[in-house]
């Protein structure tokens, strides 16, 4: 860098002194009174009949030092011809000039070496390796596997090249979800017939923050507004609210066939619903209402939940219990399962803060599974009668992560409801994360937690995160482990 600014500053001065040697003064300028231009030194003279003349020295393309000679005269036999002072002094010049025009270019390149930070992905799928790794989505990427979740493509939870197909297919998969990987392999005809008709829907599960604030809706409802794009005008659709109890369904149907915004408001209030909640998603009330969307009420009453969080399952209203849970076998022997049980211990009772001293982590358990259960076989029970049915819903992050929670329970209620057509799979139960952090993944460190189940012991059942994390500012690098083609 200093030897080009030192011929910089040099090679004005050796060419000003050949020229004036080489060359008669004369030939510079020509004997005209118009403007005299020196080339080779990127200056002008301008020269009039009258009293006084100008020289104007400009640095070419670059902004230099600027050379104002102004010479008065009281007669008219002024000589046009300068001396060899006057080249000597445009030399000199052009040094200056090309000093300043050195100077300025390292600066320039001094500020390009800063470093910046590099752009990284808003959205990134979490493939289910192991351990689970991260492929990043480009903007064009992230529309396509949004509306492939609108078409009810769902997301394939094997590892991406486990899959028995070709090359080509493993990297349609890990963008575009489970049908382009499979169509190759089983034929269009037959994966059409696999996730369409009778006793088929899918679900896409949105997670936010425990801390939610209005940019976490916001992304979840430009989410939706690409899900939709995908989705068929024909499809039905449904838009399910974690926070709102099951005697509010006939208030939601009132508000979409034309009812009050602060009627739907004041019932949701009344049912134990805080009105900071209802602020933050009234965006998605007013979109499901404009788009015909049907909005689903998802939780226990509030009465209940307390109930069994300090007096025990076993005494909520039975009426009410039993439409709560419906599949009661499967309820009791879900959490007997090995892959459960990782679940509860390694997410869902973290979560446990004692509401007292008499409270134990037994009864939030009891109450984060009836929760659960209740907003499961509500989504399952609108499926029912509405083949290729859509479903997506807003949860809690701790509700939806590690593919446990109300979402894990959907393909085991769908079953239940319809078990001679049931097609709903855990496939076709997609779970994406807005704007999660390390804390809500329940990471020790600055990296989100990708996986639970990483013992010897547990490794069978590992775990991965949720299908999808999704952003809707830069995530900081510190975040992001496991980047693969980052």
């Amino acid at each position: 860098m200093k030897t080009i600014m030192i011929m910089r500053v040099i090679r004005p001065i050796i060419l000003s002194f050949i020229m004036v040697i080489i060359h008669p003064v004369e030939s510079f300028f020509s004997s005209s009174s118009q403007c005299r231009t020196l080339s080779i030194f990127h200056t002008t003279r301008c020269h009039s009949s009258s009293s006084s003349y100008h020289m104007r020295l400009r640095s070419g393309k670059r902004k230099g030092l600027q050379l104002l000679m102004k010479s008065e005269s009281n007669n008219d036999d002024t000589d046009d011809n300068p001396s060899r002072r006057d080249v000597i002094s445009i030399g000199l010049a052009s040094s200056i000039t090309g000093v300043v025009t050195a100077l300025g270019p390292s600066k320039a390149v001094a500020e390009s070496m800063e470093p910046r930070a590099a752009i990284r992905p808003f959205a990134y799928r979490v493939d289910s390796t192991i351990p689970p790794t991260l492929l990043p989505l480009s903007a064009n990427q992230e529309r396509s596997v949004m509306s492939g979740l609108g078409k009810g493509l769902g997301t394939e939870k094997t590892a991406v090249f486990a899959d028995k197909v070709t090359l080509n297919n493993i990297a349609q998969k890990s963008v575009f979800g489970t049908i382009d990987a499979v169509r190759t392999v089983l034929g269009i005809k037959e994966v059409e017939e696999l996730n369409s008709g009778v006793g088929f829907a899918s679900f896409v599960a949105m997670g936010v923050p425990k801390r939610a604030v209005d940019d976490d809706i916001l992304l979840g409802k430009n989410l939706l507004e690409l899900i939709m794009r995908g989705r068929s005008k024909e499809t039905p659709m449904g838009l399910g609210l974690y926070f709102a109890p099951l005697s509010t369904q006939s208030a939601l149907k009132t508000f979409l066939a034309g009812g009050n915004l602060l009627t739907l408001c004041d019932e949701l209030a009344k049912a134990g619903v805080s009105m900071e909640t209802i602020d933050l998603y009234k965006p998605i009330l007013n979109y499901a209402k404009s788009n015909n969307l049907d909005l689903l009420a998802m939780s226990p009453e509030v009465e209940d939940v307390m109930t069994v969080r300090l007096d025990g399952l076993q005494n909520v209203n039975s009426d009410r219990r039993s439409t709560y849970v419906m599949d009661s076998e499967g309820f009791v022997q879900q959490t007997a399962d090995p892959k459960y049980r990782l679940y509860s211990d390694r997410s869902l009772l973290k979560d446990f803060e004692p509401l007292n001293e008499d409270d134990q982590p037994g009864n939030f358990f009891a109450e984060r599974i009836l929760v659960h259960e209740t907003g499961a076989t509500a989504l399952a029970r609108y499926t029912c009668d509405k083949p290729d049915a859509l479903v997506a819903f807003f949860a809690p992050m701790a509700d939806v992560r590690f593919m446990g929670g109300t979402s894990g329970r959907l393909p085991r209620i769908c079953k239940y409801l319809n078990p001679v057509m049931n097609k709903v799979s855990e496939n076709f139960v997609t779970t994406v994360l807005l704007n999660p952090s390390a804390e809500e993944t329940l990471s020790l460190s600055r990296y989100l937690r990708l996986e639970i189940g990483t013992s010897p012991k547990d490794i069978q059942y590992q775990t991965k995160v949720a299908d999808y994390l999704w952003f809707n500012k830069m995530p900081k690098v510190n975040m992001i482990p496991r980047l693969m083609n980052g």
